[in-house]
């Protein structure tokens, strides 16, 4: 079975939280993931498929629990083969060009890695929704089968 890295990008916990509620409600579906809040290189090597949750702080930075992972990653460069990945964003339109920068710049990097994305990134909008986790869930569930392949 594959397992699956959750990487949680938050800053006051909201994405902690939407990964927790992702968390459950695959390994509920017998899903074989782990979650993770302070994440290492091998974290990315290791796992079978990656799914970013994160949330943008500042004019569209990563959170500091992943700013060092995000550097290692750039200067390291381990290539990804072809692991499938996924990225949801949280973020607040009324910031602008930085709305989702964080899972922008993961996305990027991802990509510039030779993941391979099981879907486009997900843009949460705290202005559209109050109830991030049902959105990150259903997309999630929605791409299961093509981030788990």
């Amino acid at each position: 079975m594959s397992t699956l890295k959750i990487i949680a990008g938050t800053v006051y916990g909201n994405a902690q939280h939407v990964a927790e509620q992702v968390e459950e409600n695959l390994a509920e579906q017998g899903v074989d993931c782990e979650l993770e809040s302070d994440p290492s290189v091998e974290d990315f090597t290791d796992a079978d498929a990656i799914l970013i949750i994160t949330s943008t702080t500042g004019q569209g930075d990563v959170p500091p629990n992943l700013e060092f992972v995000f550097s290692d990653l750039k200067d390291d460069a381990p290539l990804l083969k072809d692991k499938p990945f996924a990225v949801a964003a949280l973020g607040d339109s009324s910031y602008g060009e930085s709305f989702c920068g964080a899972g922008k710049q993961f996305q990027a990097l991802l990509v510039e890695l030779q993941g391979k994305p099981a879907s486009e990134m997900l843009e949460v909008d705290a202005m559209e929704t109050l109830e991030p986790e049902k959105d990150v869930v259903d997309w999630v569930n929605s791409i299961k089968d093509k981030l788990l392949s």
